[in-house]
């Protein structure tokens, strides 16, 4: 199928230095500010792209739970096909594709597990149902049905019964620690606004990039 056809004009008040925060974090919580108050579908779904030692990229979409200058966190179960790749090699990419507002941000850099405290904290605050669902998805791993899997969730239904969900040793968080920005501002005739940032000992460096 051709779909060559399929395209539109980027319209927007496009992106200045003047415009952007010296901070990339304080950059990119002034344009996730203004993707939630877009009303966009999931703000903070993001692509995460990883690479396992048969460099074989890899990419699925999560969600994002915290940032700050430290970096952004995500959570996952430890034994999944993307914690697998983090351990062998721990970089990855992140996308935001805020498309109705004609933005995108990608960060990159090294990834690192987020305390057992930090996990817990938010564990505890995940609905009953989603810290169930921790413990009954061997996540990656093959499965012969759905019925299997709706077995197991009523066999763990059963374990906790009678109090709070405990965290799995298993599941936890995993926080990017950027090394590069980029925020990318859609234009007309696609010449769109770029403008990276990376990071120095110093602080950041701030470049403008050709479409």
């Amino acid at each position: 199928m051709d779909i060559g056809d399929m395209r539109r004009e980027f319209e927007s008040e496009g992106l200045d230095r003047d415009h952007l925060d010296d901070n990339p974090t304080r950059q990119f919580e002034r344009w996730f500010h203004d993707a939630r108050e877009a009303g966009l579908l999931e703000p903070n779904a993001m692509s995460l792209a990883t690479t396992g030692s048969d460099g074989l990229p890899d990419l699925r979409t999560v969600l994002l739970k915290y940032f700050d200058d430290q970096g952004l966190v995500f959570y996952t179960n430890y034994q999944s096909r993307k914690a697998r790749e983090l351990e062998e090699n721990p970089k990855a990419a992140l996308l935001f594709p805020w498309i109705g507002l004609n933005r995108q941000v990608i960060v990159q850099g090294r990834v690192e597990k987020v305390s057992k405290t930090e996990s817990l904290k938010y564990f505890a605050s995940r609905p009953r149902g989603s810290q169930l669902g921790a413990w009954v998805s061997e996540q990656s791993q093959v499965i012969t049905s759905r019925g299997l899997l709706e077995q197991k969730v009523a066999e763990i239904k059963q374990r906790f019964s009678a109090g709070e969900v405990p965290l799995p040793s298993f599941w936890g968080g995993y926080r990017v620690i950027p090394q590069r920005f980029e925020f990318w501002q859609g234009r007309p005739s696609r010449l769109h606004d770029r403008f990276e940032y990376l990071r120095q000992d110093d602080g950041w460096l701030i470049q403008r990039l050709q479409p």
